[in-house]
């Protein structure tokens, strides 16, 4: 798969048993060459980051959605190393609190969208209200539409005032997450990570795929498309994930801002 074969157009129906997560992608079978172009994204990303930093003009929304295991934290640490701290902010979103129940539930969301020159990342997020909150059944049909609707709305005024968004479903096959549990429940120094909770999400398996398949199906537009990443292969995610951030934010043909008046022949004493 190439990175463009990732895209869901818009009105399309999803899917996800029809999208290999194995389909390793630009890696192929030469790992180190693979590993060698990852460095070279992780550089590219750095200056484009630092440009759109100094421009303060555009902004751009990661969106990260999967199931436990597929690498959210994962593919945040290694496609974002080198970038600016300075300018790109991370936002999880666990249960919501009390106060935020007590509002509507784009409430807790829009004060971590992306300001002019920022990367905002999406570690979950509103997302899980047309997720979680349908496969336990604590909205019906009628409400899960209204928040697509809604939703699709949200993120057209954000593209609308200058934010650029690209929302990443990292896909992982159910027996590759199981692997992965074994893995967190053998290995002490990631027994933390390991929530008995995440036993009886994967007895939903099957709920939660029916939810991301109609989630996607109804969000991804013109404006704000998904991305479908192959996650069975942690080095082919990232590339994937690297390839298309670099390529949304080159479209900006982005420019550093113009010197002050006399710079260059300023003396410094």
């Amino acid at each position: 798969m190439k990175p463009a074969d990732t895209r869901i157009p818009p009105d399309t129906t999803v899917k996800l048993s029809k999208w290999d997560a194995d389909d390793v992608g630009v890696v192929g079978k030469d790992k180190p060459d693979a590993r060698e172009l990852l460095e070279g994204y992780h550089a590219r990303l750095e200056t484009l980051q630092e440009l759109l930093y100094a421009e303060g003009k555009h902004k751009l929304l990661v969106v990260l959605q999967a199931m436990d295991t597929a690498g959210k934290d994962s593919t945040i640490r290694h496609v974002f190393q080198g970038v600016d701290p300075l300018g790109v902010k991370v936002a999880c979103f666990k249960a919501p609190t009390a106060e935020e129940l007590a509002h509507d539930y784009l409430w807790r969301v829009h004060p971590h969208v992306p300001g002019a020159g920022e990367i905002a990342i999406f570690n979950r997020s509103h997302y899980e209200d047309v997720l979680i909150t349908r496969v336990n059944g604590w909205i019906d049909a009628a409400e899960c539409k209204r928040r697509y609707r809604q939703i699709n709305d949200f993120e057209r005024m954000l593209a609308d005032t200058g934010t650029t968004i690209l929302k990443f479903y990292l896909h992982i096959s159910k027996d590759e997450q199981k692997k992965r549990l074994e893995e967190r429940r053998d290995t002490p120094e990631k027994q933390w990570k390991f929530q008995p909770g995440d036993l009886a999400v994967r007895a939903q398996w099957d709920d939660y795929m029916d939810a991301y398949e109609a989630a996607l199906s109804a969000t991804s537009k013109a404006h704000a498309p998904w991305h479908v990443i192959p996650a069975n292969n942690k080095l082919a995610r990232n590339l994937m994930v690297s390839h298309l951030l670099i390529e949304a934010l080159e479209k900006l043909k982005m420019q550093y801002p113009e010197p002050a008046p006399g710079v260059a022949d300023m003396k410094i004493p």
